[in-house]
């Protein structure tokens, strides 16, 4: 009796190498680990569309960090096209005043490594509280070094000099603000997952062993955490972390554009596989990113400028924390 061997069609191997890009976008960061990206496989092209099924709709109302997230999904995808013999053209589509998506086009070409590769798998947000190790004057070179998209600047500010205490006080403004919020409170706590078995079934959202906590039965686990969302406990918890970091990074763009919280989230994530590869751990810092008030205040008084501040992010050494989980590929593709 004759073997039937299945014929691979060249589409449906391009089809693969693709999903596998998709495998490496999505282990970007997103606000509360929402990932808030869809998919769509077509010829020679990744779409990459925004899911506002996962939106933040009370700490992000514009979809900025949303828009961002995808930003830094875009950027993986890109650099894993190199590394699997394809030349990335990227470009942002306007669909209607909400909704933006982006066009990755993928030539085939040598397959080209690229530095930053081997990053994509070992980053994560490390919210532990670090060593206090400075992270010397070369590495911060290297690190200002690191290309970045037009409209985008990054500051690094070192522990001890005036403007990281300035900065660390509009942080503890912000959860002033924030944890006095009953719908921010809400929103956070559904994003929370109390124990291992209830971030199993959502492979989303912000974990127990991500964020360094004991697990607590799902029944009783909302009203005990809810008590500790204080802004004094918030604060106390912050200030310790931020102490024991080297620097803090303040992200701005110039036009506030949708089309630039895209670069800003390529060029975040350029910054923070850089600095994983450096072997420097990173968390955000972006609560007063996230109230308009606080947001004008850094920008008159810290910036002197007319940039937008966008994203706060802490930098120094630590040991790994477990890594926040994520949906499979099948899960995020769209016809």
């Amino acid at each position: 009796m004759a073997t039937i061997i299945p014929v691979t069609t060249d589409a449906q191997a391009q089809n693969t190498v693709f999903k596998e890009l998709i495998s490496y976008a999505i282990k970007a960061p997103s606000g509360h680990n929402t990932q808030p990206w869809l998919f769509r496989i077509q010829p020679n092209e990744i779409e990459i569309l925004p899911d506002f099924g996962q939106s933040l709709p009370i700490i992000d109302p514009m979809n900025r960090e949303l828009y961002i997230s995808l930003g830094c999904a875009a950027e993986n995808l890109c650099i894993a096209a190199q590394e699997k013999g394809y030349l990335p053209q990227l470009s942002v589509e306007k669909k209607d005043e909400k909704t933006y998506s982006i066009h990755i086009a993928l030539q085939s070409a040598s397959p080209q490594s690229h530095p930053l590769f081997a990053s994509i798998s070992k980053r994560q947000t490390n919210r532990s509280v670090y060593t206090c190790r400075k992270i010397s004057r070369d590495t911060v070179s290297i690190i200002k070094n690191m290309p970045v998209e037009s409209g985008v600047r990054f500051y690094m500010y070192i522990k001890g000099e005036d403007d990281y205490k300035r900065l660390t006080n509009y942080i503890c403004l912000g959860n002033d603000v924030q944890m006095s919020d009953g719908a921010f409170k809400k929103e956070l706590l559904d994003w929370i997952r109390f124990n291992s078995k209830h971030a199993e079934k959502t492979n989303n959202g912000l974990t127990n062993a991500a964020m360094g906590v004991p697990g607590v039965p799902s029944l009783i686990a909302r009203p005990i955490v809810n008590s500790f969302l204080k802004p004094k406990t918030q604060n106390k918890s912050d200030l310790k972390k931020i102490e024991s970091s080297s620097h803090l990074v303040l992200f701005t763009v110039k036009e506030n554009t949708v089309e630039e919280w895209i670069s800003l989230g390529r060029t975040l994530e350029r910054f923070l596989l850089e600095t994983t590869r450096l072997g420097i751990c990173n968390a955000y810092m972006n609560q007063p990113c996230e109230v308009p008030e606080l947001m004008e205040t850094i920008r008159e008084k810290l910036l002197q400028t007319n940039e937008h501040p966008m994203l706060i992010v802490r930098l120094g050494y630590a040991s790994p924390m477990p890594y926040s989980p994520r949906k499979g590929v099948e899960d995020v593709l769209i016809p």
